[in-house]
């Protein structure tokens, strides 16, 4: 949201190239990203077209628009009232799509893409988060380093997009070599035995589960992970912090902080915020004091704690849902994400740290010579729209659905059910469905085969995340068969919700 598009005199990636890390985040008490916010606004109501029209059928003047507070009196957008409803070329601007050189796609509940076009030059704002990350907790500047992206490659936005920022940081002088075996766990481990031996750290990139499945899989296989200083980037799920503690222990981490980092990141806005030393360090008091999270956060669960750039991506609140504002090729203004979640600036987390006896960075055992950047925190609890994230798909109740509305099916089961992920006592995730019986009806021997069959056949048909993101090995649900009306997942008289937050979260 800080650039223009490109131009031959402006050239956004020289610019990048050649601006360290700290002139492009510095003046975050200085500079007022409400500024750049209407800035942004008004050349979207004058240069994009789907907007220009959303503002005509609210009735709004854009020359109305001229304060902070007249921007928060603007409509929200979202996939089903504006991505689903202009087409792709006119929510761009100018109505074209000629200023966008590469796309992401992201599944639709149906299985329907959307396609999130952007340039490069939208990708350096991004490309900072990543900089960020290798920078400031692996030391990637002083230290040559393998980066071996896990995740996914093809459209979806995971592996293409992590591998174009980390080029990115090569490009501007990191020491950096990026290798792209995605998902494929014997490519990673043949990356991993022919080039981390030739580098200080290798860098493991992917989702939460694929990442933890990749760390054990190695180590079967006689990888010593303690050998290569092993540091870890996540995107996609909220994890504990035990969780973190377990896969530092098995890559033989001491200092968890500086050696892990988890990305908050979409499709449709990029790499959101990350996780930083600090925010890491707060998270893990707040653990060990699960009454002062309560009283922060306001839930018995802990949320993903990142920081951002409010002029990157400005966030605000919509009843405890979060909402973006940002610039890419198809911008945002406004943007109801769906994800539950809330904002502190960097004085109210310290007000609240230092009322509960935490007044330094070393109270919360960093090092006496860190120096935290002055960004505020977003936290996330996950998405509010009912999906659940498993190896950072998102899976939707109505892919379930079909699967238990295949003829062979339906005979046995009522149509409900309950999604939610386990975890087991190795941290290992499992989908989990709990389906309901119709009444009369008794498990039988093949049952629960059948109906998870049914159900991965259509995910891996309905749903092209889960298909290409999740392992072969983990796409089987496990599925538990309950009798109709059962008080745990099926209680009579009230309303019956398809996921559920699990009990120790």
């Amino acid at each position: 949201m800080n650039h223009s598009p490109p131009t031959s005199s402006d050239d956004p990636l020289d610019r990048f190239n050649r601006t360290p890390l700290n002139r492009l985040l510095s003046g975050q008490d200085a500079s007022d990203p409400r500024q750049n916010l209407l800035d942004l606004f008004k050349r979207c109501a004058e240069r994009v077209p789907a907007y220009r029209h959303f503002l005509q059928t609210h009735r709004i003047d854009p020359g109305n628009i001229d304060t902070y507070q007249d921007f928060q009196s603007l409509p929200l957008i979202d996939k089903a009232n504006y991505m689903q409803v202009y087409p792709l070329p006119e929510r761009c601007f100018d109505g074209s799509l000629l200023g966008a050189d590469r796309v992401a796609v992201s599944s639709g509940s149906t299985g329907q893409p959307t396609f999130w076009p952007r340039s490069a030059a939208y990708e350096l704002d991004v490309a900072v988060r990543f900089e960020q990350v290798f920078a400031d907790s692996f030391q990637t500047d002083k230290r040559p380093t393998l980066a071996v992206i896990c995740f996914a490659l093809g459209n979806w936005v995971g592996g293409l997009f992590t591998t174009s920022c980390c080029w990115h940081l090569a490009r501007k002088g990191y020491p950096l070599m990026v290798s792209t075996p995605g998902n494929n766990k014997a490519e990673i481990f043949r990356v991993v035995r022919e080039l981390a031996p030739h580098f200080e750290q290798t860098v493991l990139l992917g989702y939460p589960p694929f990442v933890k499945d990749v760390i054990d899989g190695g180590s079967a296989e006689g990888i010593a992970w303690e050998n290569y200083n092993t540091k870890m980037v996540f995107a996609g799920e909220v994890f504990s912090e035990e969780w973190r503690d377990l896969l530092a222990e098995r890559i033989g981490s001491t200092t968890p902080c500086f050696d892990s980092a988890s990305l908050y990141g979409t499709a449709d806005g990029g790499v959101l915020g990350n996780e930083t030393p600090l925010s890491i360090s707060i998270r893990r008091w707040l653990a060990s004091h699960p009454e002062a999270a309560r009283k922060l956060f306001g839930e018995s669960r802990l949320p993903t704690l990142v920081q951002y750039d409010p002029r990157s991506r400005f966030f605000e609140v919509h009843d405890n849902t979060l909402v973006v504002s940002a610039e890419n090729s198809v911008p945002l203004i406004r943007y109801h994400i769906a994800d539950k979640g809330g904002l502190l600036s960097y004085a109210q987390m310290w007000q609240f740290l230092n009322d509960h006896g935490i007044h330094s960075e070393t109270d919360l055992d960093l090092p006496i010579e860190f120096k935290p950047r002055h960004m505020p925190f977003v936290f996330v609890f996950g998405r509010a729209d009912f999906t659940v994230s498993y190896y950072g798909a998102n899976i939707y109740p109505e892919n379930v659905t079909v699967g238990l509305e295949q003829p062979e099916i339906a005979r046995w089961v009522s149509g409900k059910f309950v999604l939610d992920t386990l975890e087991t006592a190795s941290g290992d995730k499992i989908l989990h469905i709990a389906v309901e019986l119709l009444p009369g009806t008794d498990e039988t021997a093949g049952m629960v085969t059948m109906i998870a069959e049914s159900i991965k056949n259509q995910l891996l048909r309905l749903n092209s995340e889960f298909a290409n993101y999740t392992p072969t090995e983990r796409q089987l649900p496990r599925v538990t068969l309950h009798a109709f009306g059962d008080p745990e997942y099926f209680p009579a008289g009230v309303k019956h919700r398809y996921t559920r937050r699990r009990p120790e979260e």
